[in-house]
Formats: structure tokens, sequence, C-alpha cells
């Protein structure tokens, strides 16, 4: 059995696991010190934790229980919630499931833009109210920004390893950091995760296009986002350039802004 990521974590998860038997980290989830499977005597169960200290990563795991009730069944339920001084543990329900395929071609193509369209379905609920999403504005002027505003629950973090396909349903998982704001910008998100994955950029709006938000949206809007991601990309690449999959979204950006004609400074 692997360890623990600390003391005491074992004791915390006791309560609602009872004696652990196996535990599996996976190998993403990099915004959390620990994620992975726990098989005990209370069953399995998808754990997630962070050192409990202010900041980002709490707040994130935070927002993330608290939205949970809310996504169902689009996201599998947390089962229990632990806390004390060094941990802040969320057990989510085990779901059986494996990663979309984004490249052209795949058959999932059709399920990954069902999954968007439910997710843009799904009401605000009013936790969300004060959870504005303001992370592209500062790469746009204060006109632009406004186009970014709304009421529509957004999940934002969309790539193959977060939307799963099961024989019992679909899921769309870790909830990071949803937010509220323009219906729009979920389905843009999915355009660039469509070309880094193989699509021109036409293909991947076509695909867009069969989500309700996409067809609904002002042009104008999607090129300002368009152009606001292409410059948080940049920003992004030029502070940390190594890592090869920043690089490939930077160019899945840069492709999809000169798609829509947008000469970015």
């Amino acid at each position: 059995m692997k360890t623990l990521p600390g003391p005491g974590f074992e004791e915390l998860l006791h309560p609602h696991t009872g004696d652990l038997a196996d535990i599996r980290p996976t190998s993403h989830g990099s915004e959390s010190a620990f994620t992975g499977m726990v098989d005990s005597a209370q069953g399995a169960f998808f754990v997630k934790a962070v050192p409990n200290r202010p900041g980002g990563r709490r707040d994130s795991l935070v927002r993330e229980g608290l939205v949970n009730p809310y996504v169902q069944p689009l996201s599998p339920p947390v089962r229990w919630r632990a806390e004390e001084d060094r941990w802040l543990v969320l057990g989510f329900e085990v779901i059986d499931g494996r990663a979309c395929d984004f490249t052209p071609g795949s058959p999932d193509l059709p399920v990954i833009v069902d999954i968007i369209s439910r997710i843009g379905a799904l009401p605000l609920p009013g936790i969300a109210h004060d959870w504005a999403e303001t992370r592209w504005n500062r790469y746009a002027d204060d006109r632009d920004a406004e186009l970014f505003r709304g009421d529509t629950l957004l999940y934002t973090d969309i790539h193959e390893n977060n939307l799963l396909i099961g024989e019992r349903g679909t899921w769309a998982v870790d909830w990071a950091w949803p937010t509220r704001g323009a219906a729009f910008i979920d389905p843009a998100l999915l355009v660039v995760q469509l070309i880094a994955a193989g699509h021109d950029a036409e293909a991947a709006e076509e695909w867009a296009s069969g989500c309700p938000a996409w067809r609904a949206a002002d042009p104008s809007a999607v090129s300002a986002f368009a152009a606001a991601t292409l410059r948080m990309w940049r920003e992004r690449v030029e502070r940390n350039p190594d890592p090869a999959w920043m690089k490939a979204m930077l160019l899945a950006t840069q492709e999809w802004a000169d798609h829509r004609g947008i000469a970015v400074g």
C-alpha cells in the first residue's frame, strides 16, 4: 500500500473510511497535494486533499465541495468531507470511466459536445452568485471584458482527462474553479482544446456549434475572448516556456485567433 501524504492523514480519513486496504495515487490532479483511489473497510473513494491554509488550492477545493450538489449527476457526488489543522479532504463516489478522446475522427466527439451542452444548461446556484469569472479580464479592455460577464455556471476546466465516458454514463469531473459568466465561454474553451488535439479551427468551431450557448453567442464576444485567451497563453508561456502542453495551448489559441481574423497585439 502506497504512502499517504503526511502524518495524521490516515487518522483524519478513518471516521469516513475505516481501515485502509489500498491507496492508488493518480497521475493527474496537480492542483491538489493528493489525489487518488482509496480502498477501505467502508468502500472505495476518490480522495482529493490540499493543505489547510488560506490560498488558491484550499479555496478551490472548498468551492468544489460547495458546488457539488448542484452539478450532479454530471459530477460524482461528494460522500464525505474531512478537515483538521493540516488538511482539507473531500471523498468522492468512485465512477468507472475513461478519458475522452478529443482527436479528429474520434467517436467521443458527439459525447463531448453533449457534456458541454448539459453543463451549459445547469441552473446557476445561489452560492455561485459571487463567483464572477474574471480570469480573462486583465487580457482585455473594459469594453471587451464586459462581454465575458453573464449568469451561466461555468466549468472552465475542459480537457480530455476531466471528461469521462463509462458504460453507466458520462461525467465532468474536477470542478476545481466553477464561476459565473457568459454562456459561450465553456464552448469556446472546448474549441481551444479541440485545436490542440489536432482539429483545424474551422472544424473545432463546427463541433462547438453543437452547443446552444455557442450558437447564441455574439461573434464579436467570441472574438474578444479568443484574443484575451491568446494574450493569456502568451504570458504564461513567457513566464514558463518549458512545458510542451503550454506551448501547444499557445499554438492552438494563435491558430484560433488567425482563423477569426484577429490581430492580437
